[in-house]
């Protein structure tokens, strides 16, 4: 059954299950996926043994002789496979954040959640825990805990008979510098080799992944995912404010919860499986809004858009620079210029 509300919107419904038809957002969505394919052809066809972007192609979609299938799925791909799920992670989570807090600014790298996992993962370097926990296992986990244990100290700060947007992004930026504070301490008192290795984690990077560490990041981004796209009314609910939230039906305070330990998941995945690779989640949401044309930031767009940016972002760091770096220094190097931009912007528009 379709029924038009809006011009140009027809709704289709049938039973609990209603989607609404955005033509510009589909195509956004369908351009941005094309985008990222491309960037994952292009990655994969770089390398001692180069392949043309149609052949790279070709052999991702099954095509291909026996040495190039060897050299792309079993060498290349997995390393943009894992940037292709990060950057997905931490687009999504962003949005997340910055939906709730209606506040552009605000994103798991500058509220502490990815400092939060770092200090973790630092901490099992630097202070000798891979001895007794394994360095595959025991920086990944110490990341995770970090992560989540974070995400909850700044929930429960932010908690005075609900959570208010502004007071928890000042409170997930005090954490944030305390942790910052944290990590450059244990890099300073630890061990010279140790220290090293943590700075290169820090950095955030992609080198060395393979289908081990795509697979969990699969299968977390996919339960998760589909979690924050089935509470996409709420999170569109919620932009428009507690009261609004609450006359059109959404339980606030249950909703809130849910989509916060649901981004505070996928930022810690995703550090877990890169590192805190930076100012993804922060720069995708508003590329992605200013795209699609929405009013708040679209979860499946910032996620395409946070993937286009890590894998084109690797492909920089790896094939364009004269000499290759860690991804998370490019987009750092992106992204540090757009918060820029985005503070210039918003004083110009309060000054008004």
């Amino acid at each position: 059954m379709t029924t038009t509300l809006v011009p140009g919107r027809p709704r289709f419904g049938r039973g609990p299950l209603t989607l609404v038809w955005r033509p510009r957002l589909v195509a956004v969505d369908l351009g941005l996926l094309a985008l990222v394919f491309l960037l994952v052809c292009l990655n994969v066809g770089q390398g001692d043994y180069p392949i043309s972007l149609p052949d790279a192609a070709a052999v991702i979609l099954g095509g291909g002789t026996d040495a190039e299938h060897f050299i792309v799925w079993d060498l290349r791909l997995p390393r943009s496979v894992v940037g292709l799920l990060v950057g997905a992670g931490f687009g999504m989570s962003g949005a997340i954040w910055q939906s709730i807090t209606r506040n552009p600014l605000a994103s798991p790298d500058l509220l502490g959640i990815t400092a939060g996992a770092s200090a973790g993962a630092v901490a099992v370097i630097v202070l000798g825990g891979t001895a007794f926990l394994g360095g595959t296992i025991g920086v990944p986990a110490a990341a995770m805990a970090g992560g989540l244990l974070t995400g909850m100290v700044i929930y429960l700060l932010a908690w005075r008979r609900g959570i208010e947007g502004f007071r928890l992004v000042l409170i997930g930026v005090a954490v944030n510098g305390i942790l910052l504070a944290l990590t450059n301490w244990m890099l300073v008192v630890g061990e010279i080799w140790d220290a090293q290795e943590a700075t290169v984690w820090l950095n955030g990077s992609l080198n060395g992944r393979g289908w081990s560490d795509a697979l969990p990041a699969a299968i977390a981004l996919g339960a998760i995912g589909a979690v924050a796209l089935a509470s996409t009314f709420q999170l569109s609910a919620l932009k428009l404010g507690d009261d609004t939230a609450r006359a059109l039906g959404v339980r606030v305070q249950l909703s809130q919860s849910v989509l916060l330990i649901a981004s505070v998941l996928l930022a810690a995945m995703c550090v877990t499986a890169a590192g805190p690779i930076g100012f993804i989640a922060f720069v995708a949401p508003q590329v992605a809004l200013r795209v699609a044309r929405t009013a708040g930031p679209p979860l499946l767009a910032s996620a395409l858009t946070g993937a286009a940016l890590v894998v084109g972002s690797d492909y920089v760091a790896r094939v364009l620079l004269p000499v290759e770096l860690p991804v998370g220094i490019v987009t750092t190097a992106i992204g540090g210029p757009f918060l820029m931009y985005l503070i210039i912007r918003t004083n110009r528009r309060l000054s008004r």
